[in-house]
């Protein structure tokens, strides 16, 4: 898993993106146009649809369960807000996933700032021979395998969460999120060069700290 081509893969299985639920699919238009009309039981399967992921995205970038809910009822006021701006153009439910990730960050802005932890430590160094000073090994089992242990996802979730904060959500937003470089960018106010290294890195980190957990024979 050098590099994190496999730590993608991994994130990939443990939590992928919101999907909409089975239910809703064949009829978004009909409820986004019961919706557009008022129709209070429309609001009512909103929120009984789609609260349950909502939730999950604030809760991961969040951390904080009263914070991630209260981020929740403000996606859903900005949803009612914009929906006679939504002309449609991708799924109800990615937009509203958008919007919940746009106030959990709102949120995380408004918090005082903290010196972050450095992340050097946790990156590879490499002899003067140009070879690497620390060589991991394979896991064992795939991502698939270790995935299906609870203990796993547990440890990839608690790793992710001890990150720094902007390489932590880089990571959330880009390898668990699945948004594209240029959003990331402009959901944090940086540039797509910028997402690219720290998500670059937070992999390297975060591979770094799971490597004692999953070695042969450890996990």
């Amino acid at each position: 898993m050098a590099g994190g081509g496999a730590l993608h893969r991994l994130a990939g299985v443990w939590v992928g993106p919101p999907g909409p639920p089975s239910s809703a699919v064949g009829d978004e238009e009909e409820l986004l146009a019961a919706l557009r009309a008022g129709d209070e039981r429309a609001f009512e399967r909103l929120v009984r649809d789609f609260g349950g992921r909502m939730l999950a995205v604030a809760r991961r970038i969040l951390r904080q369960e009263e914070e991630a809910r209260d981020a929740v009822q403000e996606a859903y006021l900005l949803a009612f807000r914009a929906l006679p701006r939504f002309a449609g153009e991708s799924r109800l439910t990615t937009w509203l996933h958008r919007i919940v990730v746009n106030a959990a960050l709102m949120r995380i802005r408004r918090r005082k700032s903290r010196p972050e932890e450095p992340l050097e430590p946790l990156l590879p160094t490499f002899q003067q021979d140009g070879h690497a000073a620390v060589r991991y090994v394979a896991w064992d089992g795939g991502a698939e395998e270790l995935l299906a242990r609870r203990e796993t996802r547990e440890r990839v979730r608690a790793e992710i969460d001890r990150l720094p904060e902007s390489y932590r959500l880089v990571l959330l937003l880009r390898d668990i999120d699945e948004l594209d470089t240029a959003e990331v960018a402009g959901l944090l106010g940086v540039t797509p060069n910028a997402v690219k290294i720290r998500l670059h890195r937070a992999r390297q980190a975060l591979r770094a700290r799971l490597d004692p957990h999953f070695r042969p024979g450890d996990a």
